[in-house]
């Protein structure tokens, strides 16, 4: 079923049930991985905002939660090449492991931006889960990219937190733009 979301039409892509299933395993692959440790998981706002929910209710060790705002894309359908950086992390991450949890990685641009900025503050580790991963719009590998959810192809995407001129996001399915 298509959906129009302003000027542009949508058309499934990974549904609700697929989500949550891999959302399952990829909170009891966290839970081992991290057992002896206590994890800061850092939500990178507005796109993550479902996707940490549904994974958070997967995780049964101590963690702490907190939140970072990023933007490349400012409502359009291609990532810009200059990072909005509106809302730091404000809890103290030295010698702790970190898990930044992403929507989405496409050109990988802002991803590099935030674990740079957060290597400046000496964590433990750093570790990156994303949803969805475009593998061909990545501009460099990412060596602390260790849990992805969904490869999707280069295309655009709204949904589960995703959005187009901020709307969309509300919606439990991922959607690909039609062409």
């Amino acid at each position: 079923m298509k959906i129009k979301i302003a000027d542009l039409e949508f058309e499934p892509l990974i549904n609700e049930d697929l989500i949550i299933e891999r959302t399952k395993a990829i909170g009891q692959q966290l839970n081992a991985d991290y057992l002896q440790s206590i994890p800061v998981f850092v939500g990178v706002l507005n796109g993550s905002f479902l996707f940490i929910a549904d994974l958070i209710k997967q995780i049964n060790i101590p963690c702490e939660i907190a939140f970072t705002k990023l933007a490349s894309y400012y409502g359009g359908t291609t990532s810009k090449l200059k990072i909005r950086d509106d809302i730091d992390l404000m809890v103290d991450i030295k010698g702790r492991d970190v898990l930044i949890i992403e929507d989405i990685v496409d050109t990988g641009n802002t991803l590099h931006y935030l674990i740079d900025k957060l290597k400046q503050r000496e964590p433990a580790s750093i570790k990156v889960c994303s949803l969805l991963l475009k593998p061909e719009a990545l501009q460099s590998p990412i060596e602390e990219l260790k849990y992805v959810g969904f490869e999707i192809k280069n295309e655009f995407v709204v949904g589960y937190g995703l959005d187009y001129q901020e709307m969309g996001r509300n919606l439990r399915d991922i959607y690909k733009k039609v062409e």
